[in-house]
């Protein structure tokens, strides 16, 4: 006879491996209907990049809470295996080992492949290693997420509609721009309040994290990573920012 642990056990494996299912379709999707838009030529593949750097991380992470909390470490093992897999995907394509020509499109820059081992693939490590180590239960894995998705992501696509006025004297090398820095900034802010809040309001971070409590200090960690873009080449950015957002959420938050 089933005992009640027993049937309690089975429930939380049944509902990660739901969870599962759901969060890789909605994920795929969404890539996929980037995926479409620009090889369809309805965007560019540069904005089409973008977008997915901006969505697909924040839509996975609204499924985090759907996974069980009667086991966190098979949860976060479970939720992690989506970004790897994704993750894994890129490398093979970029690699040249899978033959993909829309993903190329879609992920690069100039139409090679090999530009799909440069950032695409360190946003997929970044998301592997936050879900696997910080997961739902740290504001800092959740704000490192947010500011690479919000933050970094609008910065290239306000930068490249409205960069007029370029930064400093790096400006020829890494065509960082005002415009594009403000999208960092305030993409990277609006992102981190609204998933701290949602993820404080499930009681994820306990009673003793306040997101007004600790606003002065989001702000402060944006205005660094919103530095730390400026002065990072393109692709690398996507470590260096959430590494920069994650450390001193850990020492300050």
């Amino acid at each position: 006879m089933l005992s009640l642990d027993s049937f309690y056990g089975e429930r939380y494996h049944v509902q990660n491996f739901i969870t599962f299912v759901v969060t890789t379709a909605a994920a795929l999707s969404l890539l996929s209907f980037f995926d479409y838009l620009a090889n369809k030529k309805y965007v560019s593949s540069a904005l089409s990049r973008k977008l997915a750097h901006i969505f697909t991380g924040p839509v996975f992470m609204l499924f985090w809470n759907a996974f069980s909390g009667r086991s966190p470490l098979e949860s976060r093992l479970v939720a992690s295996v989506i970004p790897l897999a994704i993750t894994l995907q890129f490398y093979l394509i970029g690699a040249g080992i899978i033959k993909n020509e829309a993903k190329v499109i879609a992920l690069s820059r100039t139409g090679k492949r090999e530009e799909i081992l440069k950032g695409p693939l360190y946003y997929g490590i970044v998301f592997v290693v936050c879900t696997t180590l910080f997961w739902r239960n740290s504001p800092a894995g959740v704000m490192g997420l947010c500011v690479l998705c919000g933050g970094d992501g609008l910065a290239d696509v306000i930068g490249r509609k409205y960069g007029r006025d370029k930064l400093g004297p790096w400006s020829n090398k890494s065509n960082k721009s005002i415009a594009g820095s403000l999208g960092m900034f305030f993409g990277g802010l609006s992102f981190s309040v609204v998933y701290l809040a949602m993820f404080q309001c499930t009681g994820n971070f306990g009673p003793s994290f306040s997101v007004l409590n600790t606003l002065h200090i989001i702000i402060l960690i944006n205005i660094v990573a919103t530095f730390v873009e400026v002065v990072t080449t393109s692709d690398l950015d996507n470590i260096t920012v959430p590494a920069a957002v994650i450390l001193l959420s850990i020492l300050f938050m």
